[in-house]
């Protein structure tokens, strides 16, 4: 892989990691604004209770007065019937907070949990590709070591360019190396 393609890898996961942290603040927020809309609307379902049974408490004595008046049982039993409604209504309504609280709750979890494992993901991703191109970059620098000592030897050897070929001051009385002694050794400059 070139440097351009793994600075271009870098670089576009760099970005999705922008785009990743940018959503799941949103989401965060949107959590939050949830979070405060339910417990605003938790406040307010005692409050709203209350009234209602404030409402219905009103009514019931006017209406058990001229219940009264009309005949005594049957206006008792009414008023324990509207109470008993009044009362399931009450805790219905208790319930169903609840249980969107609880609903809520576990999707905050839920949420978090995958934020976290998306996170996690990216972070062995970048390790991963932090670990590949560290071992591109040794053997990189290996090759070019090589090639590097093969440039001092040239550099310190009395060698220049005659026409198109390669011009040597070699040491005719040294030592002769290769398979068959066709080589000398060239003089230092």
């Amino acid at each position: 892989m070139e440097e351009k393609e793994v600075l271009t890898l870098v670089s576009s996961t760099a970005l999705l990691m922008e785009q990743f942290e940018r959503r799941c603040s949103m989401i965060e927020r949107r959590l939050d604004q949830t979070w405060q809309a339910l417990e605003g609307l938790t406040s307010h379902v005692p409050t709203a209770v209350q009234r209602s049974a404030d409402g219905v408490l009103r009514e019931i004595p006017v209406q058990i007065m001229d219940r009264v008046r009309a005949g005594i049982d049957r206006p008792v039993s009414e008023y324990e019937l509207r109470l008993q409604n009044a009362s399931g209504s009450a805790m219905e309504a208790t319930r169903v907070v609840a249980d969107q609280m609880t609903r809520l709750e576990k999707l905050h979890r839920h949420l978090v949990w995958k934020v976290m494992g998306v996170v996690g993901g990216a972070i062995v991703l970048l390790l991963v590709a932090a670990i590949w191109l560290s071992s591109h970059y040794m053997d990189v620098i290996r090759q070019n070591q090589l090639s590097a000592d093969l440039l001092k030897a040239y550099n310190r050897a009395d060698v220049t360019l005659c026409g198109d070929q390669l011009c040597a001051n070699v040491n005719t009385k040294g030592a002769r190396a290769g398979a068959q002694g066709q080589y000398l050794p060239v003089n230092p400059r």
